[in-house]
């Protein structure tokens, strides 16, 4: 799933290609597309029309687009969401889902999602920041992010570090790769108790964080296959760069031992058991 420097790769495309931009046509090819805005396509494609997008905002690893009206687009990739600006002329992809067409008559934006996971709705009066988001935390990215309140939240927490890490509520945009990734960089087991990390090793592994995802953001994101892309089609990068995530059995480019894969909630996460030795007890 798409995480933070991948939505926020495709934050930066829109935002040059669609901020500013009056919306002429809103076309629902896929009900399970907006399967969240409750009223119905009709109702999508009416509240939309002639509607003019002032901005393109996220928190975590939510899109939402500010409208002239007030109102905002709200768009989750899911497994497998796309925004992709093409030209109207250009061919429809195979898993199209809601197509945008504009007064300007120039590029589309459209969505397409293969496995349908994703979807867009319209929150109504969400242009400053969506009631339907507005439960997830800041990311570490975020300017306002308060870091001495997530120090202090987690370690008055008695759970896993790496879940932690994913806990929305706690901090926004850190999926399963790049946790995997900032976990290594600070030594940890991703099963180390938070209420057992010192106040220095919270702020150590938070640099990491912000390191690791501002390194991904320049690479583009983390590609492993067609299905996540820009609003260009283009894949990112950042798997080139990765030290841990998916490279099981691989030497570790820090001591040479084999990476380790082992389940974790119902996914897998991947450490170097000399680097990142289990905790005991």
């Amino acid at each position: 799933m798409p995480e933070l420097p991948e939505v926020e790769t495709v934050r930066m495309g829109l935002a040059k290609w669609v901020t500013g931009r009056t919306i002429d046509t809103a076309e629902v090819l896929h009900p399970r597309a907006i399967r969240r805005h409750l009223p119905g396509d009709a109702h999508f494609a009416a509240v939309l029309a002639d509607r003019t997008i002032l901005d393109i905002s996220r928190r975590g690893k939510y899109l939402w687009l500010p409208l002239d009206s007030g109102d905002a687009i709200i768009g989750h990739l899911g497994m497998s969401g796309q925004l992709l600006t093409q030209p109207a002329d250009a061919p429809d992809e195979k898993h199209l889902r809601v197509r945008f067409t504009f007064t300007d008559g120039g590029p589309q934006l459209r969505f397409v999602d293969q496995r349908t996971f994703g979807g867009l709705s319209v929150s109504e009066g969400g242009a400053e920041l969506p009631d339907e988001i507005s439960h997830i935390a800041r990311d570490p990215m975020d300017p306002l992010f308060d870091e001495e309140a997530f120090v202090a939240r987690i370690r008055g927490r008695h759970t896993e570090v790496k879940r932690a890490l994913l806990d929305q509520t706690l901090i926004s945009g850190v999926g399963n790769i790049y946790a995997d990734e900032a976990l290594w960089r600070a030594k940890l087991h991703g099963t180390r108790p938070t209420d057992q990390l010192t106040r220095p090793a919270v702020k150590r592994l938070l640099g990491h964080v912000r390191d690791i995802l501002g390194e991904a953001i320049v690479a583009g994101g983390t590609s492993f296959d067609e299905l996540y892309v820009n609003v260009n089609g283009e894949s990112g990068y950042f798997d080139r760069s990765l030290n841990a995530y998916g490279r099981e059995s691989e030497p570790c480019h820090r001591c040479g031992a084999p990476i380790r894969r082992e389940q974790f909630m119902n996914r897998s996460s991947f450490s170097c058991p000399r680097c990142q030795p289990r905790p005991r007890g």
